[in-house]
């Protein structure tokens, strides 16, 4: 999907247009969303928390992580949380690849893997990821050969076992930036976040189910 869009996309616009017209949208987007709540003194701090907890993190081995952290931190703190939320998220994202390569397991077959899983249907991800049919069902062959899917390619016994195996180490990959602030402040974060983001979807900044089929927890 990125092949078919670059470099033809730079024939729209440039790189640092699209930058400060993202920047641009989600500050005016948050400040309508979340009202007075923007100013507000634990959205301040759950900014300060979030940018400590990202400055624990390396980015050795995480393209997207160390793309994002070369640009420029936003002044405003919801901006600044917006951006350490980004941040995090990459960061995670990055260690979540290198987690399926490390099991052998490439970008296709982890779709198939998710779709097996029940947790998204084929309909909604393999469109939104563009994989031909082609791509899928050669994908979903391997993995019956490795013994994850059964004979329906719903995941096996052998097959949640190593999804679960592939979080597990998600996890641990993730694990820097609340370790470094620690238990306590790691929940005083999730504390003063919790409400932030119940305020987004309460005044529908994110569709639930969104378009990954994935619930609102």
């Amino acid at each position: 999907m990125v092949a078919r869009a670059i470099p033809d996309a730079w024939h729209f616009s440039q790189p640092h247009l699209v930058l400060r017209a993202r920047t641009e949208a989600a500050d005016a987007v948050l400040q309508r969303l979340l009202g007075e709540m923007v100013d507000s003194e634990e959205l301040r701090e759950a900014a300060s928390l979030a940018r400590e907890a990202v400055n624990a993190c390396h980015p050795a081995g995480r393209a997207l992580f160390a793309s994002y952290l070369a640009l420029p931190w936003p002044e405003k703190p919801h901006m600044v949380l917006w951006h350490a939320a980004t941040l995090l998220r990459e960061y995670r994202g990055d260690g979540h690849v290198a987690a399926l390569l490390t099991a052998g397991i490439d970008g296709c077959e982890a779709h198939v893997v998710m779709a097996a899983s029940g947790k998204v249907g084929r309909e909604t991800i393999q469109p939104h990821r563009g994989w031909t049919d082609q791509e899928w069902e050669a994908a979903r062959q391997r993995l019956q050969q490795r013994g994850w899917l059964d004979s329906d390619g719903a995941l096996n016994a052998e097959g949640h076992a190593a999804r679960e195996a592939i979080e597990d180490q998600t996890n641990r990959l993730a694990l820097a930036p609340w370790q470094h602030l620690g238990f306590e402040r790691t929940n005083r974060l999730l504390k003063l976040v919790r409400p932030l983001s119940g305020r987004i979807i309460e005044q529908g900044g994110i569709p639930v189910p969104n378009p990954m089929g994935v619930p609102w927890p």
